[in-house]
């Protein structure tokens, strides 16, 4: 009777040891899984993109919704898998597929659609969003009135475009700058949510008004930018 009683004890304290392992691992291993399997991936539901791109009033102004339906999904603002090869914090612009990324911790980036610059006034390179800017005005350089002189009425000289939905640099405005010296080149807001995806406007890139907005808080000021084709 002793040696079972001893054999019982001995198979009850190897059980419990087996269960304390078996705890410890469960216990740990979820911090073993990426912070990416948390975070929500890919285009988001109807109902998000409805909530997304709805109309909506920022500082004042109104802002129309955007047609989200007729833009091919693979520009909706959505969360992928960072293969930009940058560190987190860094806005990278892919000139060639018109996506803008903010790389987040953790394998992640924040995508959005764009839209780029015609051929022949594109910018690429490296360089740093000095300035930020809400409901910018917009004051197009000499260069751009001297080939479209209609532009003149918005020059520095006349107080630049006023702030508002109709403006050409939309809800939001960052400025780029490389090597301390403004670059021109500019990443801003748009009413003309189907030029997402194309070349049309004169060298900036665009996002449509909700996008722009998110990126304005997913971006400080600072913040590295590299703009490849």
């Amino acid at each position: 009777m002793l040696e079972d009683t001893k054999t019982v004890a001995r198979r009850s304290f190897l059980l419990g040891a087996l269960s304390m392992a078996l705890a410890a691992c469960s216990t740990t291993s979820p911090s073993a899984v990426p912070s990416v399997a948390r975070r929500p991936m890919g285009v988001p539901s109807e109902e998000e993109l409805a909530a997304r791109y709805a109309a909506i009033e920022d500082g004042g102004h109104q802002l129309p919704a955007v047609p989200f339906r007729e833009i091919d999904s693979k520009f909706y603002r959505q969360r992928v898998l960072n293969t930009t090869g940058e560190p987190a914090g860094t806005v990278v612009v892919d000139t060639g597929s018109k996506f803008l990324y903010v790389v987040e911790p953790g394998g992640t980036a924040m995508r959005y659609g764009v839209g780029l610059g015609r051929a022949g006034f594109a910018w690429e390179g490296e360089g740093v969003i000095q300035w930020r800017q809400k409901w910018p005005r917009w004051k197009p350089p000499a260069e751009m009135i001297a080939r479209q002189p209609e532009l003149a009425k918005f020059s520095v000289e006349n107080g630049g475009q006023e702030p508002g939905p109709n403006n050409a640099l939309g809800a939001r405005a960052l400025y780029i700058f490389q090597n301390g010296e403004d670059t021109l080149y500019r990443l801003h807001g748009t009413r003309e949510w189907n030029s997402i995806g194309k070349s049309v406007s004169s060298g900036c890139v665009r996002l449509v008004n909700q996008d722009v907005i998110d990126l304005y808080t997913r971006v400080p000021s600072k913040a590295r930018i590299v703009v490849r084709t």
